[in-house]
């Protein structure tokens, strides 16, 4: 992309690939270490063109547009300014939309921008509920999808959570006369805190980690971002075109360095992350609708969204996670111990295993949870004890040969199909392909299988699923 290619030649380095992954939403020059440092100090939302962004623009857009018309006397007087200024921020916002390619989490900013903005030209209240369950219903019309992704779930649980709290603070700013100049930095602390509370839970139950100093950071950071970064990007892509583009991108360069000196510094902090454990499938539902209930309830009552959300948290505390899971390719094993997951193997399959060490809530790498495999490894059989059961897992087609039979106390899993004779439970390539991942929890009366087929159901774009769970196979409201 030109744009893109400009930027990072007049900003060499991380500073000009941020400046690029901002204006254009092109992340392709930013390194590694620099995308850790953003997502350990909850920064990482600054990278995608989101609300955030396409609010920033939006409003600067106006408010600049307004101005420049209020001080002419014609226009003043005779032209309709604040309806004019909102449709040239619609276009401004329709621009950045296309400028960054329309991806989903662009498209639902632009979406929620544009029912402000339309409300404005129909002198309606610009923020309000409303417009965000618009926002959101043609969201879920066009992406019905969306409603399951963390994207969605986090933009509308931040922008509900900010009108809700706003509307309330309004009053009370009118009540109490709050200084001119106390007003702004009590309205940063509060978004930020409010938005850092909806989007915490969302957060935590699909990535599996908490920033501990996220909000400290994000008080420091998301200022500079509104008040220099984004207005001096505006200013930058306006001049382009005619070669006076030096000064703003140095003016946004001063910005983004204060931003990535922000997240290296908070990202280095003992205790900056926190892994959590992945919830019960009804614990986050239940605190949604306990804040849904704070946010839209009137009056006293809506003091009962709390009971929802504390039986959400507790669901989540008590969160069990599988003593045995199985990937379903058959290529890894793992087992719960008193330390954490051990693995089958330390290496292969690493994305599957770097997912059960952050759903289990313990982090760690896969060398690292190779070497907590409670039992024997030996010839590519790997073979652990878990209360009542025997898993043997077997690896390729030498390490099969060596088995001849099994007993029912038994489990094995094969990266190769596997003919036994015995009355153990197989999972091998052919019976993995129709039960997809398995997860174990031995039992009393026995052991409670759990397979990804009994969790995604039989749906019109699902393979056909036929034999999809070995014996003694039991429903359950968790799995892998």
């Amino acid at each position: 992309m030109w744009l893109s290619a400009r930027v990072q030649a007049a900003l060499p380095g991380e500073t000009g690939a941020f400046a690029a992954a901002i204006m254009t939403g092109d992340r392709a020059g930013m390194g590694q270490d620099t995308l850790q440092a953003l997502r350990d100090s909850n920064l990482a939302h600054l990278l995608a063109i989101s609300g955030l962004h396409m609010g920033l623009l939006a409003g600067f857009v106006f408010a600049a547009l307004r101005l420049g018309l209020l001080v002419h006397p014609v226009s003043r007087h005779r032209w309709p300014v604040k309806k004019l200024a909102a449709a040239g921020a619609l276009l401004a916002a329709a621009g950045y939309l296309a400028l960054s390619g329309g991806n989903v989490a662009t498209e639902r900013a632009f979406l929620m921008a544009a029912a402000a903005l339309c409300a404005t030209m129909l002198d309606r209240r610009a923020i309000s509920l409303r417009s965000v369950a618009i926002a959101a219903l043609v969201v879920l019309a066009l992406r019905p999808e969306a409603l399951l992704g963390p994207g969605f779930q986090m933009s509308f649980a931040a922008t509900t959570a900010l009108v809700a709290v706003f509307e309330r603070f309004s009053q009370i700013q009118r009540r109490r006369r709050m200084p001119k100049w106390l007003a702004p930095v009590v309205s940063v602390v509060v978004s930020s805190a409010v938005a850092g509370a909806a989007t915490g839970p969302v957060g935590m139950a699909h990535f599996n980690q908490m920033a501990q100093y996220g909000l400290l950071a994000n008080l420091i950071s998301v200022p500079v971002m509104g008040v220099l970064v984004v207005p001096m990007a505006v200013v930058a892509a306006l001049l382009m075109p005619f070669g006076l583009d030096g000064l703003a991108l140095a003016a946004m360069a001063l910005g983004l360095d204060w931003i990535l000196g922000v997240a290296r510094m908070v990202a280095g902090w003992q205790g900056a992350t926190r892994p959590v454990v992945a919830p019960m499938p009804r614990a986050l539902p239940l605190i949604a609708l306990g804040g849904l209930v704070l946010c839209l309830w009137r009056g006293r009552a809506r003091i009962a969204g709390l009971a929802p959300m504390a039986a959400g948290a507790l669901l989540w505390v008590q969160s069990e996670r599988p003593a045995v899971l199985i990937a379903d390719s058959g290529t890894l094993v793992g087992v719960m111990t008193d330390a954490g997951r051990g693995l089958s193997r330390d290496r292969g399959s690493g994305f599957i295993a770097g997912t059960w060490l952050e759903n289990d809530g313990r982090g760690g790498t896969q060398d690292s949870a190779a070497a907590l495999w409670p039992g024997a490894r030996a010839d590519r059989l790997a073979v652990a004890q878990v209360a009542d059961l025997t898993i043997l897992h077997v690896q390729g087609k030498r390490a099969a040969a060596q088995l001849d039979g099994c007993g029912a106390a038994q489990v094995v899993v094969s990266s190769t199909d596997l003919a036994l004779r015995g009355g153990c439970r197989v999972f091998d390539p052919a019976r993995l392909r129709d039960s997809g991942s398995v997860a174990i929890w031995p039992g009393a009366e026995g052991p409670r299988i759990v397979t990804d087929a009994e969790r995604s159901g039989q749906r019109l774009w699902s393979p056909a699923r036929r034999n999809r769970t070995p014996r003694t196979v039991a429903r359950a409201d968790t799995g892998p």
